[in-house]
């Protein structure tokens, strides 16, 4: 229901760098991203029954066809969440097969189906240990309702594609969740640097679930303070309970403050990828740069935020762990440590984008308990920055 929906820059929101053609995660050549998307039920919470807004993220560094392993890090700017298969991939420095994100609850059956697809499509391993993060959407979804089964996993992987627009919003495992109190979720960006830095790609995406209205920041612009009305609220009366209005007490004041001490808490999940021959200890130091963008746009990194990140590099196409004969080495390019900071800009600047384009694609919507929230509104925003003459169009 997104596919068609405006993305930051069609609204004028103006971003550093130059993006890719698709301004995508799927401008680095090979990256596959696919999504299932569950969303059924209305009304009040009935856990096991609904209602059901969650579902599933892939993105396959090599495509659906490869498991050639890729060079790969990780990064937590507060790690009040998961994303499991992290103490292998730093130990190693190396990942093969899907990177999947879904919801907090879900995190084990995803993970258990991911290795039963990797044996399904002959994947040579003994043991594998995937990649699967989260971000809790349980305001909003039946998160306790065990909805998202293997065969969800399986279609995410199976419907990953390259080389095409990548839907944002209210899809895949992003379907239930907010950002700065507005509906938020899925979004993805590129920068493309330039001939001198070497040409290469860099590609975002993000699963985006984090932050109090009053701290959103666009454009450099305090946003955020001048829309502050507008909050997500639960609108059949009937179905507000004590147990709401405690969990959600800044909800019910009609103001975005820190009535209940936990401001600005959520999660996001940043998938970082490029074709630039980076390393491990490299891709490190680049999965640290999304921490910046989200401080751009007023994120604070929460006390219980899971802020959590990866980067791989789709370079070296010839890694190999075997060690047969004639296998024991793998000759490797290696981009220079001092030319990190264009990697690092383009880092900042997709994710920034990114996590935008996620508000500007989420859709209003109605989840659980009647809960509604907002989309960003599109016309205050071009309206604040035109004031102060920064609308690109």
């Amino acid at each position: 229901m997104n596919a068609k929906a405006s993305r930051a820059r069609d609204i004028g929101i103006p971003f550093s760098g130059t993006p890719g053609p698709l301004n995508a995660i799927t401008d680095v050549g090979g990256v596959a991203v696919g999504y299932e998307t569950l969303w059924s039920g209305e009304g009040r919470l009935n856990p096991g029954n609904g209602p059901v807004r969650t579902g599933v993220t892939a993105v396959l560094p090599r495509g659906i066809e490869s498991s050639a392993p890729c060079f790969a890090a990780s990064f937590a700017l507060n790690a009040a969440g998961e994303m499991t298969g992290l103490t292998w991939l730093e130990e190693r420095g190396l990942y093969e097969g899907p990177i999947l994100i879904t919801n907090t609850n879900s995190v084990g059956i995803v993970r258990d189906a991911a290795i039963q697809w990797m044996r399904q499509h002959g994947w040579d391993f003994d043991w594998a240990i995937p990649i699967v993060g989260e971000t809790y959407d349980g305001a909003f979804n039946d998160i306790n309702g065990g909805h998202v089964r293997q065969e969800h996993v399986f279609a995410a992987i199976d419907a990953a594609v390259a080389g095409v627009r990548v839907a944002e919003g209210n899809v895949g495992g992003g379907t239930g969740m907010m950002t700065y109190e507005y509906k938020g979720g899925t979004g993805t960006a590129s920068r493309q640097l330039s001939e001198e830095d070497g040409g290469y790609t860099v590609g975002v995406l993000v699963q985006s679930n984090y932050g109090i209205r009053r701290h959103l920041r666009i454009g450099g612009l305090k946003i955020g303070e001048v829309l502050n009305e507008g909050l997500p609220e639960f609108r059949d009366p009937a179905l507000i309970t004590d147990e709401l209005r405690r969990r959600h007490a800044r909800w019910f004041t009609g103001v975005s403050q820190n009535v209940d001490g936990r401001a600005g808490d959520g999660s996001i999940i940043v998938v970082v990828a490029t074709d630039a021959p980076v390393l491990p200890h490299q891709l490190r130091r680049i999965a640290k740069r999304p921490s910046l963008a989200i401080g751009r746009l007023g994120g604070v990194g929460a006390a219980m935020s899971g802020d959590i990140f990866i980067a791989f590099s789709t370079a070296n196409e010839r890694l190999s762990e075997e060690t047969k004969a004639g296998k024991a080495k793998s000759q490797i390019e290696h981009y220079p440590n001092q030319a990190l900071t264009s990697i690092f800009e383009a880092t900042i600047d997709a994710t920034e984008e990114a996590i935008v384009n996620a508000m500007v694609a989420g859709e209003s919507a109605y989840g659980a308990n009647h809960l509604y929230v907002p989309r960003l509104p599109h016309d205050q925003v071009r309206a604040l920055l035109a004031e102060r003459k920064l609308l690109t169009c």
